[in-house]
């Protein structure tokens, strides 16, 4: 499927992009070539690496590939919007109508800025975000509780160990109460990513820096990726939960496997089991990397789920499409049922189609306020 869309997106810029322009063959032919070389980056990074999620260029090649494949995807969006508006003009000017060669460069340097300003916007260091998240029958001793939630950060040749290690710095500066890491923390293998993966040793948080699998760590090795997150001293909230205390008061978090554990016998993804046992006066803080169950999280009593793995749909606009894979929930916040829901646009995101543009990643620390009831 990915390769006919692929097919038809190629078919439509040769077709209504290059062939219409005044161009010499020649050079049609060489911008034809180099937009399916463009278009086959995930092909080459499957040679690269065997995997189509993890290119093994350097960071400028892959970053270059993500401004040229983003320019095209970005070209085609306007081509199809200029094919539109001139169908509509076919009543006003009686025939068929044309546009310009100089309208077509226009549309082409327009996707050449525009995703430029989107790879960079996606290989930056995250800026802070702080959200202050009200929760009935909070525990007045955890009223200013401050969780610092990492999503999506997809450690890669496109984010490395230097890129981590500046994630890293930042995090601990802020001084939270508790760090969650809600999954895709990687692309690659852990030979590949060990030196790259390494920074985040160093995160500190007052009561632990505590981690959950994401979709991506099943496409590189469960057991293999967890026996490492362990090993850099993330404490693995894996179906199971804690409960923290302050002064008498509790708070307890929950965490639970990716939808992905559903396939390949790894352990069962079971909600209602996860939360067997807790404390009745402690609101659940849920860790689910995708948002996609959140109703049925919200049907079992817990106060704030947090998820990533939409990325925040990537760019503004199109984003529906995201939300669409993730019944509805695709960047912010959502009450659900009572519940409230909170979709990070992610730390990074997978270095396959690295580009925001409106959705920018975010560094989340959240802030616990009590609201009284239960």
């Amino acid at each position: 499927m990915p390769q006919l869309i692929f097919g038809l997106i190629y078919l439509l810029i040769v077709t209504r992009f290059l062939w219409p322009m005044d161009l010499p063959l020649w050079a049609k032919i060489v911008a034809a070539a180099l937009a399916l070389v463009a278009l086959q980056f995930h092909r080459w990074s499957k040679l690269s690496s065997g995997s189509v999620f993890s290119p093994e260029f350097p960071r400028p090649v892959v970053a270059l590939f993500n401004w040229a494949f983003g320019a095209i995807v970005l070209l085609v969006l306007l081509q199809l919007a200029l094919d539109v508006g001139l169908l509509l003009g076919i009543p006003f000017n009686g025939g068929v109508v044309s546009a310009p060669d100089d309208v077509r460069y226009g549309l082409a340097g327009l996707a050449a800025v525009a995703a430029a300003i989107g790879v960079h916007q996606a290989m930056r260091i995250p800026p802070l975000k702080d959200i202050e998240i009200g929760i009935a029958g909070l525990p007045r001793q955890f009223d200013g509780y401050t969780i610092l939630q990492l999503t999506d950060l997809h450690i890669s040749r496109l984010f490395p160990a230097s890129w981590a290690r500046t994630v890293v710095e930042r995090s601990n500066k802020l001084g939270v109460d508790l760090i969650a890491i809600t999954g895709d923390l990687i692309d690659g293998t852990p030979d590949a990513r060990r030196t790259d993966i390494e920074p985040l040793r160093d995160l500190q948080a007052t009561d632990g820096v505590y981690v959950i699998s994401g979709n991506h760590e099943y496409i590189f090795g469960y057991d293999g990726w967890m026996a490492h997150f362990a090993a850099l001293g993330l404490l693995s909230l894996e179906n199971r939960h804690i409960v923290i205390e302050r002064n008498g008061g509790k708070l307890v978090i929950a965490g639970i496997t990716d939808r992905a554990s559903r396939r390949g016998g790894h352990p069962v993804r079971d909600l209602d089991a996860v939360l067997q046992g807790i404390p009745k006066d402690g609101p659940v803080i849920l860790l689910d990397h995708q948002p996609s169950d959140a109703r049925h999280a919200a049907e079992l009593g817990v106060a704030l789920q947090l998820s990533g793995h939409t990325h925040g749909g990537l760019i503004w606009g199109i984003d529906r499409l995201a939300a669409r894979a993730n019944a509805g929930f695709v960047s912010g916040r959502y009450d659900v049922g009572g519940m409230t829901l909170y979709v990070n646009n992610g730390t990074a995101l997978w270095p396959g189609f690295a580009m925001r543009l409106g959705r920018p990643s975010e560094l989340t620390r959240i802030t616990l306020r009590h609201i009284a009831g239960s």
